[in-house]
């Protein structure tokens, strides 16, 4: 599993494009909000933690058709499936290179983005705490989604399309945690550990799910 995680990472890294497409698809957000909102900073500053949450969501969607893509393509993939080791132990492994190389450098570049939208240091931590908490989520449901699409031809707009709605969980109580740590009234704890929960949840059932339908579609 270590070499497995060593080679997809150092594999997608080489790659590069996917890493510069989603840093800069975040920053096309980024740039895009305030002038649909318009100069007013102090709503900017308010509705910035919920910018910097959609614009990594949306940015986590790239590149999720290339998970097992490039394995179909050099015949790996048919390899893995017949091995003898879990099936879904590989794959958890093959999500978490692929969200090192393409979600952590999105959370990197929060405390960057959260200047241009005029938010203090305290709001940026808690931003890139919670998204550092439910990225991963996002990228094994993605794996589902991409485990589906894996031979179907085009099928970058099919995965965003299964999987978005399913993401809808992880958006609501990233920005209800992040909120909550941000204003007094507002809970902190139980958003976060739901959120928490939810990034388990997904770790556990997404890949095995993602392994059936990757046996599935070798048959």
């Amino acid at each position: 599993m270590i070499a497995l995680l060593k080679r997809d990472t150092l594999t997608t890294w080489r790659s590069g494009g996917s890493i510069l497409t989603g840093i800069l698809f975040f920053l096309s957000i980024i740039v895009l909000f305030p002038f649909a909102i318009g100069p007013d900073t102090g709503l900017l500053t308010r509705l910035g933690p919920a910018i910097l949450w959609i614009g990594a969501l949306l940015a986590s969607l790239l590149g999720l058709d290339r998970l097992f893509a490039q394995d179909l393509e050099d015949g790996s993939l048919d390899i893995l499936v017949m091995q003898e080791h879990s099936l879904a132990l590989m794959v958890f492994t093959k999500t978490i290179a692929h969200w090192l190389v393409t979600g952590l450098p999105l959370i990197l570049t929060v405390p960057l983005f959260g200047l241009m939208l005029n938010l203090d240091a305290f709001t940026v931590g808690v931003v890139a705490l919670t998204l550092a908490t439910g990225t991963p989520a996002i990228a094994f449901i993605g794996a589902v989604g991409a485990a589906v699409a894996v031979k179907l031809p085009r099928g970058g707009m099919l995965i965003s399309v299964l999987i978005l709605p399913l993401t809808i969980p992880v958006l609501i109580f990233g920005i209800a945690a992040t909120y909550g740590a941000l204003e007094d009234p507002a809970p902190f704890v139980s958003p976060y550990l739901l959120l928490c929960a939810i990034t388990l949840f997904t770790a556990v059932l997404g890949p095995l799910a993602a392994a059936q339908m990757l046996r599935h579609s070798a048959d």
